[in-house]
């Protein structure tokens, strides 16, 4: 089994559209047979209990991208021993894992952007950016290539 934590700030707009897309991907590729947890959390505390943003929300339906019952959490540094990967969005997000995790002693933290041909880039916050569909398409190349690496015995 696989275990992916995807992590943004606050969890309501990057790392838990990061999750509900990457569910979609291996069930619209028919890979559900394929042993992959799938969760996402956020650095801060300032979202925690809240629900995906709205207009992240609307762009994600907009896809027809499934959505669960998603309540903003932070992670929690004991976390750390219970994923294989820990995918940041940014810089911020991998700053404050990096501290969290007084560094990263098994190599597990990395950008969703690392899987693409873009690997330099990072996610933008779509809060601050209002560009709800860029990031969009930013998180499904990251979840691609993602996957791809996962299907191909990569990671």
């Amino acid at each position: 089994m696989v275990r992916i934590l995807f992590v943004c700030h606050g969890n309501i707009c990057r790392s838990v559209s990061a999750e509900y897309i990457m569910k979609h991907l291996i069930e619209d590729k028919s890979l559900s047979d394929v042993d992959i947890f799938i969760d996402s959390a956020a650095t801060s505390l300032e979202e925690i209990g809240n629900q995906i943003y709205l207009p992240m929300r609307k762009t994600l339906e907009a896809h027809k991208i499934p959505i669960g019952d998603h309540r903003a959490r932070r992670i929690d540094k004991s976390e750390y021993d219970d994923f294989d990967l820990i995918i940041a969005m940014d810089d911020e997000n991998m700053y404050n894992l990096n501290r969290l995790f007084n560094g990263d002693p098994s190599g597990k933290v990395h950008y969703l952007m690392e899987y693409t041909d873009t690997p330099d880039a990072i996610i933008e916050d779509p809060w601050y950016t209002r560009r709800f569909e860029n990031v969009y398409k930013s998180i499904l190349k990251g979840c691609t290539g993602l996957l791809e690496k996962i299907n191909t015995n990569q990671i």
